[in-house]
Formats: structure tokens, C-alpha cells, sequence
């Protein structure tokens, strides 16, 4: 491997490191910075890493939390002790956590380097919090029963938003739940409108299933090690859908897609939902599903509009756009944003008429 290409690598933890601080995990943030000042290509994991031919960053192949994932499934799976014992909740130093990794690496080289092909799932279940004032603005202004569409569901617990409490600044909502949902809330309250789900069903390219034990280790390992309160809630989410038989469709979002839009739904509205999931797809395939949508839209009617809500990064600093869109108008408008995580929202609305 080049020098060159090795330093665009460690940049690329850098980077990585200050997202992490950002979103509330210093370990996370200390073990990429430590990788990016430490890791070698002595061992087949650390040439691989600091080779890596892909895109490294966040916004492409998500190397740095490639390698989280990597190293947190070893200690969930209780696969690697002497890595466990530097893991939160324990404390250490610096040079003993990295000396632990290193030794990992070497130690676990055939199930690291096997884990490292594959991306970084997540299923955040707090990104219901931006999604539920969206569904409910949709219900008001169309005043019809929901068709729920979600793709990149991966376990679909944000298929399942309506089984949670959520309390938005001072607006609550929701029945007796095991999950309960309360960001950070600026703006006015949201729409409160009754909600009819008729149907609701998601896709992904690698759907987990959330009565499996291993798909259960593979969500856990990507949420980060120092935040209990993350793993806590997203076992009570996985619980949830357990029990309701929630299960995700394994497909191509396109071609799904093309499949749930064929068929006109009267006197229902549509609706096509993703929470950080549209970003991953290779730009052909995200124009050819724009053009979809688009092309849906324009077939859509008072009778059976068509909507398309997501939280998606944008290039802007503070958190990522929350976006509605409504047919037959086919006006888009931002009506808040969010922290990736949901830890916050700040909520704009949808003011005036829409369809």
C-alpha cells in the first residue's frame, strides 16, 4: 500500500472521531482516533484496513465503524475476553485498550477480517421521533388511512413507530409501550391527528430478523459500546417486534419499489419512507428510484395521494433534513430536522394546504 493512501485512511478515522464525540460516544471517538495514530500493516486486519480500496468515509463504506462493529461483536458474543476487559463499563488507559485491540487483531484475524466486508447496520429507533409529527402532518392534511412503505428497514423498528410513547416538548402521544421516546424538542407542537394503518411493510438489502440471536448481535455491535441507553432501547424494540412477527422483505430497494408503486391505492394514502438508508445507494440506482417516486406522484390523486417523508444527511452541519413530500401537488418542503441518532428535533411543520 502507498503512504498516501494509508494517510487518507487514518483521515478518514479522524473524521470519524469527531462525529462520534459529536454524537455522545468518547469511546468510539478514542478508539478511531487511537487507529488512526497506531494501526499498522504488521498484521493481514491492519494492511487490510489501511488499504482499503473503497471509499473509507462515513458517507461510503464506513471503514472506522466497519472496524467498531468488528471489535464490539467480539466482546458481545464473549468471543474475545481480554478485549471485554477493556471495554466500557471498565476503564483504561490508552496504551492497555489499544494493546488489548492489537492483540485482537492478531488473535481474531479470520472472523475480523470476514466481519470488515460487510457494512454497518443500524436500526435507531429514536429516528421514530422526527418520523411520528411527519406521519401525523401526512394523516391531517389527507385525512386518509396509511399505506407505510420503508426502505432500508433493516429490522423494521421504525415500521413499527406506532407501537411507541413519544413525549415531544410538551405534545404526548402514544399507549402503554416498553419503548419510550422523548428528544430534545424545539419548535411548535405537531399536528395531532388520528392515525389508521392499513398495511405496512419494508425492505432491505440484508434484512435482520428480530427473533435471531445472530441478527440481534449484528444490530448491537453497531450501536456504540458506552451507550447503554441505545442498546437498552433497541432490546425492548427488537422484543416488540418479536412478538408481532415483524419481518422485513429481502430485497433491492428499486426493485421492491417498482413493485409497491404499481398498484393504485384509493381512498388510502402512500406512503414512502427512509431514515438515513437513501445516501447508501450507488447514484444510478438513487436516480432511477427519484425518477420511481416522481413518476408515482404524477399518477397520484386527491383520492390517492402519495407521500415520501425522510431523514436524510443533506451537507449541512446541524443534523440531517427532515423532508415531506405530497402528491398530487408535489410540493416539497423541510419541515424540521434531527440529530442522526434522534436525540433532537427541531420541528418546523407543514403549514396550509397540501393536496
Amino acid at each position: 500500500m502507498s503512504d498516501d493512501r494509508a494517510d487518507q485512511i487514518r483521515q478518514s478515522f479522524r473524521r470519524q472521531t469527531k462525529a462520534c464525540a459529536d454524537l455522545g460516544s468518547p469511546f468510539t471517538a478514542r478508539l478511531c482516533t487511537l487507529t488512526a495514530e497506531r494501526l499498522t500493516d504488521e498484521t493481514r486486519v491492519g494492511a487490510t484496513i489501511l488499504g482499503w480500496p473503497g471509499n473509507p468515509d462515513g458517507t461510503g463504506d464506513a471503514l472506522a465503524l466497519r472496524l467498531a462493529g468488528t471489535l464490539h461483536a467480539l466482546v458481545r458474543s464473549g468471543q474475545d475476553q481480554a478485549l471485554s476487559a477493556v471495554y466500557p463499563p471498565n476503564a483504561v488507559d490508552d496504551d492497555t485498550l489499544w494493546a488489548a485491540v492489537e492483540a485482537a487483531l492478531r488473535r481474531d484475524e479470520a472472523f475480523m477480517l470476514e466481519r470488515l466486508r460487510s457494512a454497518p447496520q443500524t436500526n435507531e429507533v429514536r429516528r421514530s421521533s422526527a418520523l411520528l409529527p411527519g406521519f401525523l402532518t401526512i394523516a391531517s392534511l389527507t385525512g386518509k388511512p396509511l399505506i407505510l412503505s420503508e426502505v432500508g428497514a433493516s429490522a423494521g423498528l421504525n415500521l413499527q413507530w406506532d407501537c411507541y410513547i413519544y413525549q415531544l416538548g410538551d405534545f404526548r402521544w402514544g399507549k402503554a409501550s416498553a419503548v419510550e421516546l422523548a428528544p430534545r424538542w424545539e419548535g411548535p407542537p405537531p399536528r395531532n391527528a388520528a392515525v389508521q394503518i392499513t398495511e405496512r411493510a419494508g425492505c432491505d438489502l440484508n434484512p435482520l430478523d428480530p427473533s435471531s440471536e445472530d441478527d440481534r448481535l449484528r444490530l448491537f455491535s453497531y450501536i456504540w459500546a458506552d451507550q447503554q441507553d441505545r442498546l437498552d432501547r433497541t432490546a425492548a424494540a427488537l422484543a416488540m417486534a418479536t412478538e408481532s412477527g415483524m419481518k422485513v422483505e429481502k430485497a433491492d430497494a428499486i426493485d421492491w419499489l417498482h413493485k409497491r408503486l404499481v398498484t393504485p391505492r384509493p381512498g388510502m394514502t402512500h406512503v414512502i419512507y427512509h431514515t438515513i438508508a437513501w445516501q447508501y445507494l450507488p447514484p444510478a440506482l438513487k436516480a432511477e428510484g427519484e425518477a420511481l417516486i416522481a413518476d408515482a406522484g404524477a399518477r397520484a390523486t386527491e383520492a390517492a395521494p402519495l407521500a415520501r417523508l425522510q431523514l436524510e444527511a443533506d451537507g449541512k452541519p446541524e443534523g440531517a433534513a427532515l423532508l415531506l413530500t405530497l402528491w398530487p401537488a408535489g410540493e416539497t418542503r423541510e419541515i424540521g430536522r434531527a440529530d442522526f441518532h434522534g436525540r433532537w428535533v427541531k420541528w418546523v411543520g407543514w403549514e396550509g394546504s397540501a393536496v
